[in-house]
């Protein structure tokens, strides 16, 4: 059972060390590197030597040179490199990553070896269904254990409120966590999955192997998607176990209510498509099902997905709604952040 990450200390001293500490530094005259003006020189408006200037995108006053937009985005982007490089070697050495490619190689494994498929292309798409099926399960719940503690659990442990003391952007704090994770998170599924590809590949051929490589990155998709809801709820959430529980609840909901309840609603009441398309949309399960298994033409065999794919979304739509339920929840968490009192 992999440990807590946010309780490894040297993890703090890294983040620290990392962040460029100079835009805290007072720039002679009064001005401060960060781009707010004190004072020029000391002297009255319109005294010599006050005029400002533009040099190679620089604000020059007095003959000092400070930084410029430019600069602060680059140095945004270190500070986001700095906070997603300390996430990700917590989580490899808390032993993250080995547990996670280590739980999905194990499943896909024995659902690839134990399928008992037909050596033909009907059995490989019933192997890569059986897998998406197993996917919508597995991935979710893992991703959400993932992320439910990454910024409650760094506030527990005293970590969150040294980042929060520095020169850094809360939003950057947010999204180089998310980065820093979803790397992991994606590696150790393409890692996981790609073992069970190696079987059918072995087994099958390349024959449809094409949609084998579609239905990864489907499946890195929906783990970033709620690794982005984890974040969101860790954010919100103001102690590790209100963060836990509302991941549990989550998953639940996304997993298994909301298909149970739409299922309901469409046996009973005969809804348009625009209201079909968004009880899809509303649900990155539903969504990854539907575009993965729309892919296998095996929609017949998805229970919910089968009555949405009257919904006629293509799958490009059905990624690009994929990709919004990654950026949404980490926008939102971003804005949440700027609010949290540590």
């Amino acid at each position: 059972m992999p440990r807590d990450g946010s309780e490894d200390a040297p993890g703090t001293e890294t983040a620290v060390s990392g962040i460029d500490a100079s835009r805290t530094e007072t720039a002679p005259g009064g001005v401060d590197a960060s781009g707010t003006e004190t004072a020029v020189g000391g002297g009255d408006d319109g005294a010599p030597g006050q005029e400002a200037a533009t040099d190679g995108g620089h604000q020059t006053v007095s003959g000092h040179r400070f930084p410029s937009v430019v600069d602060d985005r680059r140095s945004g982007l270190r500070q986001l490199a700095v906070v997603a490089s300390t996430e990700y070697r917590l989580a490899v050495r808390n032993r993250w990553a080995i547990a996670m490619t280590v739980v999905f190689a194990a499943f896909t494994l024995g659902l690839t070896t134990f399928s008992g498929a037909s050596v033909s292309p009907d059995g490989f798409g019933r192997t890569v269904a059986s897998l998406a099926v197993l996917a919508v399960y597995l991935v979710p719940l893992v991703a959400l254990a993932f992320g439910y503690d990454a910024i409650v659990g760094r506030e527990e442990s005293g970590w969150l409120q040294t980042l929060f003391a520095l020169p850094i952007s809360r939003a950057w704090i947010v999204l180089g966590t998310l980065v820093g994770r979803g790397i992991v998170l994606s590696a150790a599924a393409v890692i996981g999955f790609g073992v069970a590809g190696g079987l059918l590949l072995r087994e099958f051929g390349l024959a449809g192997f094409d949609a084998y490589v579609a239905f990864t990155l489907a499946t890195v998709g929906l783990g970033l998607a709620f690794l982005a809801v984890g974040v969101l709820l860790s954010t919100l959430a103001s102690e590790k176990t209100h963060a836990l529980g509302a991941a549990l609840l989550a998953w639940a909901w996304f997993v298994i209510v909301h298909d149970l309840l739409a299922l309901g609603v469409i046996a009973a009441i005969r809804l348009p498509e625009a209201a079909l398309s968004v009880l899809l949309l509303a649900n990155p399960a539903a969504v990854y099902r539907t575009l993965v298994l729309g892919w296998l033409g095996a929609a017949g065999d998805a229970g919910f997905a089968a009555v949405l794919a009257a919904a006629g979304l293509s799958p490009g739509v059905l990624a690009a709604a994929l990709v919004a339920w990654i950026v949404i929840p980490t926008a939102l968490a971003a804005a949440a952040i700027g609010r949290r009192r540590v």
